[in-house]
């Protein structure tokens, strides 16, 4: 068959360890043979990171606001651990951070939905997607430990040079403090971008905070999110049949649970990052977990949710046989087509992307996956594969549609 061609490129970023080794057997077993692909290559890799004093990721990020859609391979983020085992200049921010900030983006996770592996909470028939606000809270936080008696404040300084002062805490003794904060400028493309989405992919929107408990910093976000839905969203809204709903986030825990799923949950940082994880173990495994970030000026960047699978790299660094599940990567990269195709119109690229998803998605359902998706099977009769060999059974179901 002819390649398929791309008339923008995509920018494409490279990974770290295991996910770094699939990253490549997908390239070139499930997208090379069928398309043209046109991308801009970022090594994102720990070793050029550091050979770069890091450049290359506000590099990719900045490619992102230029071509529009990127996919991204999971990255390592060091602790100090990896300091010594890479011999790094210094403890590199994390990637996805750093791309965060600077598209100023929401990320928004969703389950990929197979009919043999059942979600633990049995009603959830519809995936739920999680935006992550990803900015401020606990992130960049200021912490102290206070040593002893004393008084904690908050002090704002002016401009102007104006003092406000706010008695935290009369310590009598030892102690903890944080000090969090945010920009309603940051929660305002959080809003937007969740607006936009939930339009995007006809969804109801659900948000939550603690504004009865945080009256000011819980309720601006609160204030926010339904100033700009009433003057920007209301009307397209109602136009498509869907519905923003707002309420305090310990009744949208209850009203999730009992629900069918199928909804946009939007989530401060802290509980986006640990609802997202409830929510791909729930449905299944954080393996089959998509990631996409989404900025208010309408870029994108797809990535699998999970990391870099360290294990795994150094059983395959030893010779040994893994069995990597590569789901979320392989929809990383279909996502990023699919996006690259609405956006020039070029619906064969779409087709593509949609058609190698259906394949995945048969592969499993028809009994063929990693070990990890098999031990989550009642039914253990399934045939159980490689890395290699999981990619090679997509990319022979992926040719008979083709």
């Amino acid at each position: 068959m002819n390649r398929i061609e791309m008339t923008t490129p995509l920018v494409e970023m490279d990974g770290d360890e295991m996910t770094r080794v699939i990253w490549k057997d997908i390239k070139n077993e499930l997208i090379l043979p069928y398309v043209n692909l046109k991308s801009e290559y970022y090594d994102l890799g720990l070793e050029y990171r550091n050979e770069t004093n890091d450049k290359v990721t506000v590099d990719a990020a900045e490619a992102i606001k230029r071509y529009g859609v990127g996919v991204k391979c999971a990255t390592i983020t060091p602790n100090a651990d990896r300091v010594k085992e890479y011999n790094l200049k210094e403890m590199w921010k994390s990637p996805n951070g750093t791309i965060r900030a600077i598209l100023d983006g929401t990320v928004f996770r969703t389950p990929i939905i197979v009919s043999n592996i059942k979600p633990f909470v049995k009603n959830w028939t519809k995936p739920i997607t999680i935006a992550r606000h990803a900015y401020g809270d606990v992130y960049r936080d200021v912490e102290f430990k206070v040593p002893g008696e004393g008084r904690a404040e908050l002090v704002f300084t002016s401009s102007e040079g104006e003092i406000t002062r706010q008695v935290i805490h009369d310590f009598k003794g030892e102690g903890v403090l944080l000090g969090m904060h945010n920009l309603n400028k940051s929660i305002e493309s959080f809003a937007r971008s969740c607006f936009n989405y939930a339009l995007d992919s006809k969804k109801d929107l659900w948000f939550g905070a603690k504004d009865t408990i945080s009256k000011k910093y819980d309720h601006t976000f609160k204030d926010i999110f339904e100033d700009i839905y009433a003057s920007e969203y209301k009307e397209k809204f109602e136009a498509k049949g869907i519905e923003f709903f707002y309420t305090l986030i310990d009744d949208i825990v209850a009203r999730v649970i009992k629900s069918e799923g199928g909804m946009i949950w939007a989530c401060k940082n802290y509980d986006g990052d640990v609802m997202s994880d409830m929510v791909a173990t729930a449905f299944g495994s954080l393996a089959m977990m998509t990631s996409v970030l989404v900025s208010p000026e309408g870029n994108y960047e797809y990535e699998a949710a999970h990391g870099t699978v360290q294990r795994h790299y150094y059983k395959h660094l030893k010779g040994e046989e893994t069995s990597t599940n590569s789901m979320a990567t392989i929809f990383a990269w279909t996502g990023a087509l699919k996006k690259r195709g609405e956006l020039d119109s070029n619906n064969e690229l779409v087709e593509f992307a949609m058609k190698l998803e259906k394949a995945a998605i048969d592969t499993i359902e028809n009994g063929t996956m990693t070990k990890d998706l098999a031990l989550l099977l009642d039914n253990k009769d399934v045939n159980v594969v490689n890395t290699e060999g999981f990619i090679k059974a997509i990319k022979i179901r992926l040719e008979s549609c083709l």
